[in-house]
């Protein structure tokens, strides 16, 4: 919220005002009023709400429509001038073909050095192509050649760039549902292919591409750090907003912001310096919907949620995930072939059900996700959204279902070894203590059984690992009246 509030106060008593009568217009009077209270008033948001009179999330989703507005008015902009520029590019012929050969080459000079400003490399092997043509009889010619051919061979670098960090991207899905160390050389390898291809142009574009793949590598992949090389991430971090300042007219940076700020989150996470870790958590968590639908091939944005999920467990605020996902994840569309992001979200939303006591819809979204959702490559996956999914139904007292999904599980077990499904099997066993007809000593049981299941650490996705086994939850389950042979 703190970096909202710098922003209204930062903007221009022009953009301001523009914002503020297209609140109005658009019958947004509550958006617009927090933006007065926030900029002219400087209002707390507790006292803002008693004003407003509005309870804590409908304040959340007012102030991160608020924000969306603002972004959209500064991204358009910026955008301007730079559709004027490329709308000048797109009517090159007319110049060439209409205007003198002095003031086509000036014309042309002026544009790029336009386009070099908003570093648009497409747009200059036009600009260099045209004066290529203007000078194929002057010693000029070659260096437009060369300039124009560099300028192909650099875009095709940052297309593969581009590519490169979406397979990468792709495979970690994969990998972070399996744990499998082949996926895990793959993802090595892509991370060589990128530090190669970044090497071949000294580019900020490129640089940047790179650093997006570089620290989510060290930080959820190769995470020895005796084995990295280069650049410290507090240093990559600081040279990447510096780029951001200096090219502050690019919209693709204006937008990779976002990715920049969850990876600062999850960089603090990773070392547990949760203080720093929430001077990034609530500007992500207010764009969580856009994290999660237009950031795939920058990010694996599903992880923000995992991260989420272990915030308020850390806090004891997990019972207001419920309420609190009303707001911010009510324009998410999934997409069900992207398996791993759907499978992550799912989870989420199902432990959010469980955790404000909706054992019933959290059953339900995990039904169909099982439905939907073909997890036969993810098995082990597979065997813990059953293992939360048979919870829900000890939680409901559905014996039936509850022995049904068991045993499918147990079968599982059995193929792949004790030893490789030791924690969904003591997972199982609690439930099985849960459910029992025998009412002797279950909580002094299910507590026995508690440190066991926490000992085993899994390198894949396991859901039933942010499950709270506290004091409540072995009270819980020891109150379920039991109609099952232990």
């Amino acid at each position: 919220m703190a970096k909202l509030k710098n922003i209204i106060k930062q903007l221009s008593e022009k953009d301001y005002k523009e914002i503020h009568d297209s609140l109005m217009e658009s019958n947004a009077e509550k958006s617009a009023y927090v933006l007065r209270a926030l900029r002219e008033r400087q209002l707390s948001d507790s006292k803002i709400m008693v004003e407003l009179e509005v309870n804590a999330n409908a304040y959340y989703t007012l102030r991160s429509r608020l924000n969306q507005k603002i972004e959209e008015h500064l991204l358009q902009q910026m955008e301007s001038p730079r559709t004027d520029i490329l709308r000048k590019v797109a009517n090159l012929n007319e110049v060439l073909f209409t205007k003198k050969r002095t003031i086509s080459i000036t014309t042309l000079k002026k544009l790029e050095k336009e386009l070099q400003d908003y570093d648009l490399a497409s747009e200059l092997t036009v600009v260099y192509k045209s004066l290529k043509k203007l000078h194929i009889h002057s010693p000029e010619y070659f260096n437009y050649s060369q300039l124009y051919n560099r300028h192909v061979a650099f875009m095709l670098a940052v297309d593969k760039a581009e590519d490169l960090l979406s397979d990468y991207l792709k495979k970690y899905g994969n990998y972070f549902l399996t744990g499998d160390p082949i996926e895990k050389m793959g993802l090595d390898l892509l991370m060589k292919e990128m530090q190669n291809v970044s090497k071949l142009y000294e580019s900020h574009r490129l640089y940047v591409y790179h650093s997006c793949m570089l620290i989510f590598h060290r930080l959820f992949v190769d995470q020895d750090e005796s084995n990295q090389e280069g650049e410290a991430i507090e240093d990559i971090f600081a040279r990447v907003q510096k780029i951001f300042e200096t090219y502050n007219l690019d919209p693709l940076y204006y937008h990779l912001n976002l990715v920049f700020e969850f990876l600062h989150l999850e960089y603090y996470n990773h070392y547990k310096v949760y203080r720093q870790a929430e001077k990034y958590y609530e500007e992500v968590n207010d764009a969580v919907a856009t994290l999660l639908v237009n950031y795939p091939n920058y990010t694996f944005s599903a992880r923000f949620l995992i991260s989420k999920l272990e915030r308020h467990l850390r806090n004891n605020t997990e019972k207001s995930l419920y309420a609190e996902n009303e707001g911010l994840l009510m324009d998410i569309e999934t997409e069900i072939q992207d398996v791993p992001k759907h499978a992550i979200y799912i989870c989420y939303q199902a432990l959010s059900c469980y955790y404000a006591g909706k054992y019933d819809q959290a059953a339900k979204v995990i039904n169909n996700m099982l439905n939907e959702v073909g997890l036969k490559k993810f098995p082990f996956v597979q065997m813990e959204v059953k293992a939360l999914l048979a919870l829900q139904y000890c939680l409901l007292k559905d014996f039936e279902l509850f022995i049904q999904l068991t045993n499918s599980v147990q079968r599982q077990i059995r193929m792949f070894g004790k030893d490789e499904c030791e924690n969904v099997m003591l997972f199982l066993k609690i439930l099985r203590v849960a459910v029992s007809e025998s009412k002797k000593e279950k909580a002094k049981k299910i507590s026995a059984i508690i440190p066991k299941f926490k000992e085993v650490k899994v390198n894949y996705f396991a859901p039933t690992s942010l499950i709270k086994m506290d004091e409540s939850f072995v009270e819980m389950l020891a109150a379920v009246e039991g109609a099952v042979d232990a």
